[in-house]
């Protein structure tokens, strides 16, 4: 575990050269999942050395799984039976990606229990959307104070449909539809970059699916999967984002070489409207086949102010892992830009943060935020904010600050990113990890 490390950053640098997209820390922890499925063996390539994929593997080995790195390819191998009340407690509940084993683990198990999940720390953020879709394979999900008790008496194929597109819940229903005989459809899916890539999996393990890529998903499940199979994490979307917001931000010349292009078509759109200059050269697709890439190569930039208000969707809309890039970007913009995290209770709050840097921010409520610039930041020590994506946005503003600033107990951004201290440092940035 890594509670106790410090990034310390010496700001106000231009950023320079080529970065290569990291996998994704959502497509690993669905493909980690989905290995629980299949009795065979399963390779997973390229998969990102960071903490939310080590807890996860923590729980695997707990209940019986062989789980050996050899490279950057974990090989993944089933015990003949497994142990679910030998379920490593604390690192499950050091994430809230174990959410997504209580679907493959329903083909094991008529009754077990699931920790309650941790990961990032943004008020209630609801299970409801799993319970639902669960139900209707003949699931009962109860939510217990520590843990979450599941139980069926046989499962059935099913037509379900999400009253919300969430990537989990969608991925939860087909982890669970892929192991029962007869045909399910899965309506109101998200066609997210882990969804997707999951499907490619489901399908390498022989399972027909569907409509990969659109809102409904018909799967052609099987009680019998049992298959060596060796398949690709797929590149990063939301890692893309990091670099060109720190492009952005930093006015610096920066090429971001394989990235996910389709994942990042809304977020680049609103980017030319706010007059980030950048091309974009097609490179082909992913090991998966499914994902397709690109380079794209940021120049330095004047910034205008966004004149809508910038918020969430299901893909293709913005992703909402990606809205906290804006904040940064607005900052360095003329103008004044209003978001609205309209997905998570509490989380525009701890975009103020940035007022420690010197930004001009205005918080109407828990949702929305006004942030007026251009800003001249400058340089401060900041206890990381218990949330991913809020304190990677902290990290791009410390390297646009001038000074020299502290970010303290870095361990949510571990979870998601990997490498990213030796990564800035090749494109020219002081940072150290400490």
């Amino acid at each position: 575990m890594e509670e106790g490390i410090n990034f310390i950053v010496e700001g106000g640098k231009k950023l320079s050269g080529i970065v290569t997209t990291s996998r994704s820390k959502n497509g690993a922890v669905a493909l980690l999942a989905a290995s629980i499925l299949n009795k065979g063996q399963t390779t997973l390539e390229h998969m990102p050395k960071i903490e939310e994929v080590h807890r996860l593997i923590e729980v695997l080995h707990s209940i019986g799984f062989s789980v050996v790195w050899k490279g950057t390819s974990v090989v993944i191998t089933p015990p003949k039976k497994i142990s679910l009340d030998a379920i490593d407690r604390e690192a499950a509940t050091k994430t809230r990606s174990i959410l997504l084993f209580i679907g493959p683990l329903l083909h094991h198990a008529r009754a077990f229990g699931i920790p309650q999940s941790g990961g990032c720390t943004l008020g209630t953020r609801t299970v409801r959307p799993h319970l639902f879709a669960l139900e209707k394979f003949g699931v009962s999900i109860e939510t217990l104070s520590e843990s979450f008790s599941i139980k069926h008496d046989g499962l059935l194929p099913a037509e379900i449909i999400l009253y919300e597109s969430s990537d989990t819940a969608t991925e939860n229903a087909l982890l669970a539809a892929a192991g029962i005989a007869g045909t399910s459809v899965i309506k109101y899916a998200s066609a997210n970059y882990q969804v997707q890539e999951l499907c490619g999996l489901l399908q390498a393990f022989g399972i027909e699916i569907e409509g990969i890529g659109s809102t409904t998903l018909t799967i052609h499940g099987t009680v019998d999967i049992h298959k060596d199979v060796s398949y690709s994490v797929a590149e990063d979307p939301i890692d893309s984002m990091f670099f060109i917001a720190a492009a952005a931000v930093t006015h610096s010349a920066l090429t971001i070489h394989r990235a996910p292009i389709a994942f990042l078509e809304i977020e680049l759109t609103i980017l030319e409207k706010m007059g980030l200059q950048f091309s974009i050269t097609e490179l082909g697709g992913s090991e998966n086949g499914i994902t397709r890439l690109a380079d794209i190569f940021i120049e330095p930039s004047e910034l205008i102010a966004f004149p809508e208000r910038i918020h969430p969707r299901p893909y293709p809309g913005l992703n909402m892992d990606n809205l906290p890039f804006f904040a940064i970007i607005a900052t360095q913009a003329t103008g004044t830009t209003m978001l609205h995290d309209w997905v998570y209770d509490k989380r525009a709050i701890y975009y103020t943060e940035l007022d420690r840097l010197g930004a001009n921010t205005l918080l109407h409520d828990p949702h929305r935020i006004s942030i007026t610039g251009p800003s001249h930041l400058k340089a401060a020590e900041i206890v990381c904010p218990p949330v991913l994506r809020i304190g990677a946005m902290l990290v791009i503003a410390m390297l646009a600050a001038k000074g020299r600033s502290t970010l303290r107990n870095v361990y949510t951004i571990n979870r998601g990113y990997e490498d990213l201290v030796p990564r800035l440092k090749a494109l020219g940035a002081d940072i150290e990890s400490t």
